[in-house]
């Protein structure tokens, strides 16, 4: 494993507690001096810091001032803003990532219709199987990963690399949702009818056909999400 920098500690150290909430939107970060105290390194490594932060969208410099955490809707890396809203525990987090699902994939399907080579339907088909298999075995693990196969292959076969590339800062945060609903036995179930219906479509080729049926799979999955995962007000 690589070893981390002392600027990798610097900002990974600010960003927990912008994370948790101990510096908040347009607060100003600690001074160089105390920061380098706290890290236990150079005003030089501090500065490297905040550029690495800035240049994500977390912090901005102002000039004479100094530096200032970003609102969230400021922030440009979507592996920072998934980080952020996972640990947060937000619920409208997880809706809103089902919502940019739903544009990705619906898409995705429609071309995957069109442009898919037998093999890889038959590849998405085994992901099916695989999941049904795992769903009589009560293995969740093996679950979760079919399932995530089967949309990331999804994706491969719409042949365009800017979804593939878009997408994978996700897969991490989808895994450990993914690993949390579908501890629900009828979120298997549903999820298991949804996908047969995507992967009917995609062995039709009609790609409008394909995105209704991904559409109706994310709706799905968000109102399961609604009913069986997220708190209910009393």
């Amino acid at each position: 494993m690589a070893r981390r920098s002392r600027v990798d500690e610097v900002v990974d150290g600010l960003f927990d507690d912008i994370v948790a909430r101990r510096l908040v939107a347009d607060q100003a970060l600690p001074s160089e001096n105390d920061l380098g105290e706290r890290f236990d390194v150079s005003r030089v490594t501090v500065r490297e810091a905040v550029k690495v932060l800035q240049t994500r969208g977390i912090v901005r410099v102002e000039s004479g001032r100094g530096s200032f955490v970003q609102p969230l809707a400021r922030w440009t890396s979507l592996s920072a803003v998934l980080a952020a809203t996972s640990a947060d525990g937000d619920s409208s987090a997880a809706e809103q990532l089902i919502e940019l699902r739903r544009i990705f994939e619906t898409g995705a399907a429609a071309l995957a219709a069109q442009r898919a080579q037998p093999h890889e339907v038959e590849a998405i088909a085994a992901d099916l199987e695989t999941m049904r298999t795992a769903h009589a075995a009560v293995d969740l693990v093996s679950f979760v990963a079919a399932d995530l196969s089967f949309h990331d292959r999804i994706l491969a076969a719409s042949r365009n690399p800017f979804l593939t590339v878009m997408f994978a800062p996700l897969t991490e945060v989808l895994s450990e949702r993914r690993a949390q609903t579908s501890r629900v036995r009828v979120i298997q179930q549903n999820a298991l009818i949804e996908h047969a219906h995507v992967l009917d479509a995609l062995r039709g080729g009609d790609p409008e056909t394909a995105r209704r049926a991904m559409d109706q799979h994310m709706q799905q999955t968000l109102d399961d999400l609604r009913e069986y995962v997220l708190p209910h007000d009393e």
